[in-house]
């Protein structure tokens, strides 16, 4: 082992990695999903975005669904 990875770093490698991994997976959701979000010139020429699908379907994701199908425990 290195100096700079004692067996005591291991866990705290890990909490961060998995943080890490969870704000880039937000981040790349709300960018690429979000409805409020607009990248393309065509939707930043709408001065209005008011599509209720769009919002139910960003609110209503799969996760979400999946979890309410499941018992509490």
């Amino acid at each position: 082992m290195g100096r700079w990875m004692k067996p005591e770093v291991y866990p705290l490698l890990a909490a961060m990695t998995f943080v890490t991994s969870m704000c880039a997976f937000q981040l790349t959701r709300n960018l690429l999903q979000n409805p409020d979000v607009r990248i393309s010139k065509r939707r930043r020429a709408m001065a209005v975005l008011d599509n209720k699908e769009e919002g139910e379907k960003y609110a209503e994701h799969g996760l979400r669904k999946f979890l309410r199908t499941r018992p509490p425990e």
